[in-house]
């Protein structure tokens, strides 16, 4: 049966480099298109980690070289990564979308996503990002208005905070694009921090996490399935213990308990499990019959999953 999906691509699904890139892009079209030729709906949403690292190391880098260069917001590097990263990206699966004679578009959306200025997580923001420095170079950057921290004996890095995403400010971009038959890539790296103030939108400096974005957009426009590629084929508890076990399927009052006794890594399947339950609780799509559900597992197994054949099924 034909569903609307919203994919939310991670690092590996994105490589770590330029090259990198280029080459995991066009492994990553293949299983998006694999879903598109099955007769779903697609949305996209991509990580940013190691790109916002990037561009934000070479504009804090040259700013080292000459003071003509600026230290860039972080909005604007979110902004940045999310052109660089849709372009390889709406390449690549125009490419393989041509190849197997699928008469689609595809396109990227410069997004921003809303946040609460209230969030508690920018009373302390604990999101490193960037190259290590000495304590004398983060005093020059904490004296411009970035907060630093020192990170486990290893040096000094800026940090941000990562707020919870409240609405999609393009969604209406994105569901035109849907009922236009256009594959839209949108929130990526979690999207452009915003917040209204005013009665206008202002930029926040933070990083969304886009697991949890994609959550969002999937919620508001109606999705049937999110899907959390990361890189295993399922959830496990007991993690790497002798007791291992891997997780068919997993409800959302399980999921509460699991977390509650810290089954998942903080900076890993956490925020997935977390963002998937956030989905399926999210009430019931309008006009569908089947509850919403979500779907942990590898890029490669994705169509797999999608036909209950692996990965983690998450429920209501």
């Amino acid at each position: 049966m034909k569903k609307r999906i919203v994919i939310a691509l991670g690092g590996n699904a994105l490589g770590k480099d330029p090259d990198e890139q280029l080459v995991a892009a066009k492994v990553t079209a293949g299983a998006i298109v694999d879903l598109v030729e099955a007769g779903h709906e697609i949305a996209i949403v991509h990580g940013n980690g190691p790109q916002v690292g990037m561009i934000e190391t070479a504009f804090e880098t040259a700013a080292k070289a000459d003071e003509v260069f600026p230290v860039l917001p972080m909005p604007v590097c979110v902004a940045l990564s999310q052109g660089y990263i849709g372009y390889d990206l709406q390449c690549a699966i125009r490419v393989e979308l041509q190849k197997r004679g699928i008469k689609k578009e595809v396109a990227s959306v410069i997004t921003q996503v809303e946040v609460d200025a209230a969030d508690k997580a920018f009373e302390n923001p604990t999101k490193p990002i960037g190259n290590f420095m000495t304590e004398e170079e983060a005093e020059v950057l904490k004296g411009k208005g970035f907060p630093v921290m020192e990170d486990a004996g290893r040096g000094w890095r800026r940090v941000v905070a990562s707020p919870k995403p409240l609405n999609i400010i393009e969604v209406g971009v994105v569901k035109a694009m849907l009922a236009a038959g256009i594959i839209p890539v949108a929130a990526g790296g979690g999207g452009i921090p915003v917040s209204i103030k005013d009665g206008e939108y202002k930029e926040m400096a933070a990083v969304i996490d886009k697991d949890f974005s994609a959550a969002k957009l999937a919620e508001l426009i109606n999705a049937d399935t999110l899907i959390i590629l990361t890189a295993v084929e399922k959830v496990a508890i007991n993690f790497g213990k002798p007791d291992q076990q891997w997780l068919d399927t997993l409800t959302a009052a399980d999921a509460e308990k699991y977390i509650a006794e810290n089954q998942f890594a903080k900076g890993s399947m956490l925020p997935k499990v977390e963002a998937a339950v956030s989905f399926v609780c999210s009430g019931a799509a309008e006009n569908k019959t089947e509850p919403r559900s979500a779907l942990i597992t590898l890029l490669t197994k994705a169509r797999d999953g999608i036909e209950g054949k692996t990965g983690t099924r998450i429920v209501p």
